[in-house]
């Protein structure tokens, strides 16, 4: 049986095709994860502190919050 080659298929082999350089690798993906993980977590604590405080951002708030997460232990 002959083997016809068709337009649609590419000059490379299996062996011969690369990764793409885009894709991040393992330990990049799982620190990525875990800085959105801590970014979601202090926001999440500002909109507690927010919603206990009348939900309104003024300078005292905003200088509350910084102290409160710079000395938080678990953020």
């Amino acid at each position: 049986m002959a083997y016809a080659r068709i337009t649609d298929e590419s000059n490379d082999f299996a062996a011969t095709r690369s990764r793409p350089k885009s894709l991040r690798g393992f330990f990049r993906r799982a620190f990525d994860a875990m800085v959105d993980a801590r970014q979601r977590g202090a926001e999440r604590e500002i909109e507690a502190f927010l919603r206990g405080r009348g939900k309104y951002l003024t300078d005292e708030t905003e200088r509350e919050i910084t102290r409160i997460l710079s000395s938080s232990s678990h953020l």
